[in-house]
């Protein structure tokens, strides 16, 4: 009787997104245009959402959704500009799509809906996620993390549209980061990916919490081999995708190679190291000299501004000293630094520290970068779907079970590139048949689905359609097996919507004796 009466007054004080967003806008120096755009989003995701809940089912409230939405456009952007095609708007995109400016706050785009939301979710993030305890991955797993969740948050606006689910390749961002957030998602749930982003401080380490989380989850094997792949792919979709980046990488890459060559000769290592103190030593004491001479100082104070732009002089003498201050500091921390370099122990773990480094930077030495994401994404593939099926295997009720369903389901139809979905890539077809069969015989061992026939193949061949469907909702569908001269196929119905009927292949003659659904009869999947 409470939950009713909660519920009724839920209903009874059911927040006017609407109006909220408008209260919003009109504090805003936004263009008509661009109010329009965004109210329409509003409107759309409000449409769609419940459909979207449903194919995905671990996803925040729309609430939760729409709440964030409104507040992203509060409080990180400052000025949107609606650019038409060719317009002057087109010289502030120069060339691209869209162009989001962090630091002032501002998002110019074509009037394309999906464009503007992932533009407000991207401007809503901090750059870099990770602690720079990882060097290479601290920016290549940031992006990684955002630009997954960037496209996870168009997908309710882009895909669904109040009665139907349609995926379109060309219109995610980056097909890749989509697939691997989504992966993610599934191993750990979106709410950890939401923290992780929203983290506003580093006093949480993530990239070590994920790891206890795999590890917790899927075991310490899984966990490696996990994270050895995302890393990797992190680092090959950044050189991909980004050319200033991939410059900088391959240079990085020289300097380590050299690094490690005075490393390997521990006596040249150690040369280097005294030189570089010797050189520090010199910089604090001409850094002394200068702080407690006013004359010096005042010669300092000027040089120093010479070379500033006025945005960045300095005022006065006092804030140079402060300054002059802090590099002593900074320089008296290298000195401890290269000290501590002598120690037998820590020389072993900087040795560590550099190779590990240079694992990443030799990626930037692979010529075909398209080719290496795919073998490495399929690598990924198949340890994701073998964790994921240690999963489902403790799966106990029939809620778990049917969530798990919907949950493969969605994954099966995730687009791997531009030609094929999961479920058509023939490297991973053993890892997804075991898979579904893991997912039957759950169902029919809780006696949620029907048992098409006793032959193990068969039945697998027959229900997994259910899988290859973009309908809705699962729960009301049935299955008709049809046999057609020596063929026999398979189609589903949802109401008075059916999906084209689809052979079953490979299976030889079906034995009619281990069918346990009648041929040409409409069944009902669940009960």
């Amino acid at each position: 009787m409470q939950k009713k009466k909660e519920k009724l007054i839920k209903k009874l004080v059911k927040k006017d997104y609407n109006n909220e967003l408008e209260m919003i806008l009109e504090k805003k120096a936004f263009d008509e245009n661009a109010k329009n755009i965004l109210l329409n989003i509003l409107y759309k995701i409000e449409g769609s959402y419940k459909d979207y809940q449903k194919v995905k089912q671990h996803v925040k409230t729309k609430e939760a959704y729409i709440q964030d939405f409104i507040k992203m456009i509060e409080e990180n952007c400052d000025n949107i500009t609606i650019c038409q095609m060719h317009s002057k708007g087109e010289d502030i995109l120069k060339g691209k799509t869209f162009l989001v400016d962090k630091e002032n706050r501002r998002i110019a785009c074509y009037p394309i809906e999906r464009k503007l939301l992932y533009c407000i979710a991207k401007i809503s993030k901090p750059d870099i996620i990770i602690k720079n305890d990882y060097p290479v991955i601290d920016k290549t797993m940031s992006n990684l993390i955002n630009i997954g969740n960037n496209i996870d948050m168009v997908e309710p606006l882009r895909d669904f549209n109040g009665y139907s689910w349609t995926t379109i390749r060309n219109e995610i961002e980056s097909i890749e980061y989509n697939l691997i957030y989504q992966n993610l998602r599934i191993l750990l749930g979106y709410d950890f990916l939401e923290k992780w982003i929203n983290n506003q401080e580093f006093i949480i380490d993530y990239m070590e919490l994920l790891k206890s989380k795999l590890e917790e989850k899927y075991g310490s094997k899984n966990q490696k081999e996990i994270l050895k792949q995302i890393e990797k792919l992190s680092v090959l979709l950044e050189l991909k995708y980004n050319t200033k980046e991939k410059e900088r990488l391959e240079k990085e890459k020289e300097e380590i190679e050299e690094k490690l060559t005075k490393i390997n000769d521990k006596e040249k290592f150690i040369e280097m190291l005294t030189k570089q103190k010797r050189s520090l030593n010199k910089d604090i004491k001409r850094i002394d000299e200068v702080i407690n001479d006013k004359d010096l100082l005042q010669k300092e104070y000027i040089k120093r501004n010479e070379k500033l732009p006025l945005k960045k002089k300095i005022f006065s003498a006092r804030i140079l000293t402060k300054l002059m201050a802090q590099e002593r500091e900074e320089k008296l921390e290298e000195i401890e630094k290269l000290n501590q370099l002598l120690n037998p122990k820590k020389f072993v773990a900087y040795k560590k520290e550099m190779e590990k480094k240079y694992e990443y930077l030799k990626l930037t030495t692979i010529k075909d970068i398209e080719k290496e994401i795919e073998n490495t994404n399929i690598k990924f593939q198949k340890i994701f779907i073998k964790s994921y099926r240690t999963k489902l295997e403790k799966i106990q009720t029939k809620s778990e079970l049917m969530e798990s369903i919907y949950e493969f389901r969605y994954y099966n139809l995730l687009p791997f590139n531009h030609e094929n979905n999961i479920q058509e890539v023939k490297e991973i077809e053993k890892e997804l048949r075991e898979t579904r069969r893991t997912l039957l015989d759950k169902g029919q061992e809780l006696k949620v689905m029907i048992v098409a026939s006793k032959n193990k193949n068969v039945d697998e061949q027959i229900l997994k359609q259910i899988f290859n469907i973009r309908l809705i909702s699962l729960e009301e569908i049935q299955i008709k097996l049809i046999k057609e001269k020596d063929k026999f196929y398979v189609q589903i119905f949802d109401e008075d919507v059916f999906e084209e009927k689809t052979e079953i292949e490979n299976l030889g003659n079906i034995n009619k004796k281990d069918l346990e659904i009648k041929i040409n009869k409409k069944i009902k999947v669940f009960g």
